[in-house]
Formats: structure tokens, sequence, C-alpha cells
């Protein structure tokens, strides 16, 4: 079931990408606390290593972290938008992975952001990403995880007028909280905040976390 649920996550954002990237893009602009906490972020990250932007989409936080000064890179499970990402900014290098079984040694990454990554994932499949998330992070690395905050699953059959098969999770941050502790992640901070405006962003609460890998 897993399979087949990662298949569709990935053919359904090959169908909306082009959309998904005019519609998306240019989002931070829009959003400064999240450009607050992305500068925090690479701060906070330099001269830890590598870090990786998960489920990057069309890759407008990798680009911020890029135009930092981060040793960043993009991951997505979608070519389609691996193909918009590349697009929209030369100079930022992606790669196709899957989130719940990484192509990376252990201890690999110095940091991950991951914004809005695990919206499509069942509990099943964000207890597999979380675990490989630890283990490919290097001791005392950093994670910084972003969701919609809600208890309901949204089932959506179309996104910008095209046919998807995709869930959207809405999640307790207890509920993602106890999960990446389980997986060995210390929570440093968690923040809560209402949404922006509709022309800005969907209109739910979101939840930013901090969550630190334990070091040796």
């Amino acid at each position: 079931m897993s399979e087949r649920q990662l298949d569709s996550i990935r053919a359904s954002y090959d169908r909306v990408a082009d959309a998904y990237a005019e519609a998306i893009f240019h989002e931070l602009e829009g959003k400064p606390f999240d450009r607050d906490a992305l500068k925090r972020f690479a701060r906070a990250t330099a001269g830890r290593g590598p870090v990786c932007d998960m489920g990057c989409g069309p890759g407008q936080v990798a680009r911020f972290l890029h135009d930092l000064e981060v040793d960043v890179y993009g991951l997505d499970l979608s070519p389609g938008m691996l193909e918009q990402a590349r697009r929209l900014n030369p100079g930022v290098v992606f790669r196709a992975g899957d989130m719940t079984a990484l192509d990376l040694e252990d201890g690999a990454l110095g940091a991950i952001a991951a914004f809005y990554a695990i919206v499509n994932l069942s509990a099943e499949l964000r207890r597999r990403v979380f675990r490989e998330m630890a283990r490919v992070l290097a001791p005392e690395g950093l994670l910084l995880l972003a969701f919609h905050v809600g208890s309901e699953v949204l089932e959506e059959k179309e996104l910008w007028g095209r046919p998807i098969d995709m869930s959207f999770y809405l999640l307790d941050p207890d509920t993602v909280r106890a999960e990446l502790e389980s997986e060995g992640f210390t929570i440093e901070e968690m923040t809560l905040r209402d949404p922006y405006p509709p022309e800005v962003e969907y209109q739910s609460r979101r939840a930013y976390v901090w969550a630190r890998k334990a070091g040796n």
C-alpha cells in the first residue's frame, strides 16, 4: 500500500508541476515569518556540512538558502517538480530521491529543511521518513520541519484543474513531536502561527519544529 501511495504522489505532482511552480515559487516574498526562520536556520547550520531541502518542489526554499550561501541542494520524488526547480534555480543542485529510502550514507547531512514535505504522508510513511532523516543526519544535526496544523485528511482529486490522487494531512503538533522523539530527535522548539492572507497561502495554521539528532 505504501509504495502505491508514493507512486500516486509522484504521478500527481508530475501532472501539476508547472502550475504548482507558477503558484508557489514566489511565496516566500509574502511570508516574513518563514524568511526569518530560514535565515536563522542558515546561521545555525553554517559550517556543519551539506544541507538538504527535502520535498523541495520548485525549489523556493533551496533558492532562498542558496542565496544565503548555505551549502544546500534540493531533493524531490517528482521528476516534473525537479524539472521546474532546475529551470527556475540555475546554480542550485536538485536530485531525485525518496524520503522513505534515502540514497545517502549514515550521517551524510549537516541539516535538513523540510517545508510541508510530509503533507501527503500517512503515519506509516511519516515514521519511515523521520527514521531516514535521523539516519542521514550527522550527530547533532538539525531538522527544521514545517507542516499544516489540524486533524483533517483532505482527499483531493483535482488541483489547478488537473486530476490528482493524493491525501493532504493536517497534523496535531503533539503527534508529530512524539513521532520525531520516537526516532531519536530532541525537540528544541515548536512555534505555531496563523495563516497569512488567502492570496498568500492556504488558510491553515502552520507549525515549525526545530529538532536535533542526538550527538555521539
